[in-house]
Parts: structure tokens; C-alpha cells; sequence
């Protein structure tokens, strides 16, 4: 646990918040600021910034807890299908400094829309493919 950690302290009892599943490793509660309703974010009770830093143990504790949550929070809100997703560091939107899955039920018209695509010359996907698998040796 870190101290400053506002989901930390959600964890601890510190800050209320809407639980909707916990174990021993892990703790879920509803985003106050859903994207839909039943928007849950799950976090590990152990205290990791981002992906980066995160043990792959506790990054499966993770997901695991999403797989179990997802099913419920489509039946519960009667969604047509679901995202999970982790925002890794403030340019891609993480906004508390503890890692954490969003689960977000989504429905046909809830009017989101998904990431624009940009396409790759030939040139630059080999250029990239050929740079991340060099990278990964």
C-alpha cells in the first residue's frame, strides 16, 4: 500500500467506495465516473503505478478477476458486449497512479466510438515488426 493512494485507500476503508467483488489479492468496485453503467475498475490490493511495474503474477490476478466480473456485469446491465482495458501513464489517459483494469459494459447505441486506425506503409510495418522483435531478444 501506498499512502497517497486514493485506491489504496479504497482497499483499506480509508475512501467509500461501491464493491462489487474482492478476494484476497484483489478488490472491485464501480467507477464514479462510468463510461456505462456497471463500469468497474479492478485493482490489486498490492500497490503498482502502471503495467510497467507490475509483477506478471499480480497482472493475472488481474485479469483474472475481470474474466470473473465480465460475464455478471453483461447479465446485470443487459450489455451487447464489453471492454477491458488499462491506461499505462498520463499520454494514455491513467489518471491514478495504480494499476487497474477498467471493465466497461458497452451497448449498441451508447454512442463511444472505437480508436481511429491509421495505416501502415509496407516500409513502416517492417520497419516497426523488425524493431520490436530485435527488441524482445
Amino acid at each position: 500500500m501506498t499512502n497517497g493512494c486514493i485506491f489504496c485507500k479504497i482497499v483499506t476503508g480509508d475512501i467509500p467506495a461501491e464493491r462489487v467483488y474482492e478476494n484476497e489479492k484483489v478488490y472491485a468496485f464501480l467507477d464514479i465516473r462510468p463510461i456505462n453503467r456497471g463500469h468497474a475498475l479492478v485493482i490489486h490490493k498490492h500497490h503498482h503505478a502502471d503495467i510497467f511495474d507490475t509483477p506478471e503474477e499480480d497482472l493475472k490476478d488481474l485479469m483474472a478477476a475481470a474474466k470473473h466480473l465480465a460475464p455478471v456485469l453483461v447479465k446485470t446491465t443487459k450489455a451487447d458486449g464489453l471492454n477491458i482495458g488499462m491506461n499505462n501513464r498520463g499520454a494514455a489517459g491513467q489518471v491514478v497512479m495504480h494499476a487497474h483494469l477498467h471493465v466497461i459494459p458497452r451497448f449498441v447505441n451508447d454512442g463511444l466510438r472505437h480508436w481511429p486506425g491509421r495505416q501502415y506503409t509496407p516500409e513502416e510495418l517492417k520497419l516497426d515488426a523488425d524493431a520490436i522483435r530485435k527488441a524482445l531478444k
